[in-house]
């Protein structure tokens, strides 16, 4: 989840200025958190607490009113009386990787990827793409094996992720769907050697380079094993204090800090 999060602040201050280059500073000038984190802590907070998503996604989401939401998440986040608007967007991606390290069996990560979606992005593509990242998420955290992943992920999704990086980058553009982010996201991951180098890799697309990195870092964190600790240090002084209590208390309940 920390890979998550890590990555949504090292893409933050590239996504209106792509870039195609992995040579860049790791957490460049003005990098900080967007709505990709706030909505990840909150559904960890539902997974840590009641289980209510949409619950928690509006709670927590509306204490960061200036996070960077979409216009029609924002109109729902703003409502008394919110309803799904069929959104084929990211965003049911960019939040769902708590998921993925907190359920075991593969229909449990499946239906509760849905859940986690379906109250905004109740379009079939929003939910494929939170499903699919959140079980890219589990079987990197289980399985360790990467040929599996893109095997399991085009047949159950008909991702197409036997292309290159190289092949992707030159004429790839800022695209917020789920259809044109997650293929491109675990194609970041499968084409990297480190957690530090997937993230790279996805920036160095040139997209939306925050939700990349974030779809990109929380599976290479659930590869490669936690965050290196001067990234975490990194994120915990960007963070609010709450945030931060959020995602420590899930990463130290399902194994991915060690106990303070």
């Amino acid at each position: 989840m920390l890979g998550a999060i890590a990555g949504d602040i090292i893409g933050s201050c590239y996504e209106y200025d792509q870039i195609k280059t992995k040579d860049f500073p790791l957490f460049g000038p003005g990098c900080c958190f967007t709505d990709d984190t706030v909505l990840t802590v909150a559904i960890a907070q539902a997974i840590l607490t009641d289980g209510d998503y949409q619950k928690a996604v509006r709670s927590i989401g509306r204490r960061y009113p200036h996070a960077g939401y979409g216009g029609f998440f924002a109109r729902w986040l703003a409502s008394e009386d919110p309803k799904p608007y069929k959104s084929w967007g990211n965003g049911s991606a960019m939040r769902v990787s708590p998921v993925g390290f907190a359920f075991d069996a593969i229909e449990d990560v499946l239906r509760e990827a849905a859940r986690s979606a379906e109250f905004t992005h109740n379009h079939p593509e929003g939910v494929k793409g939170a499903q699919a990242t959140a079980l890219a998420v589990r079987l990197a955290r289980t399985v360790k094996d990467k040929d599996l992943i893109r095997k399991e992920i085009t047949g159950r999704f008909g991702y197409k992720l036997d292309r290159t990086l190289d092949e992707i980058r030159p004429k790839y553009r800022f695209d917020e769907s789920c259809q044109r982010t997650v293929p491109e996201a675990i194609v970041a991951f499968l084409e990297s050697s480190s957690y530090e180098d997937a993230v790279r890799n996805a920036v160095s697309l040139g997209g939306d380079s925050d939700t990349l990195a974030c779809i990109t870092g929380g599976i290479a964190e659930a590869f490669y094993g936690p965050v290196d600790p001067p990234i975490r240090r990194k994120v915990r002084d960007i963070l609010s204090v709450e945030l931060w209590e959020i995602s420590e208390t899930f990463c130290v309940k399902f194994g991915l800090l060690p106990p303070a």
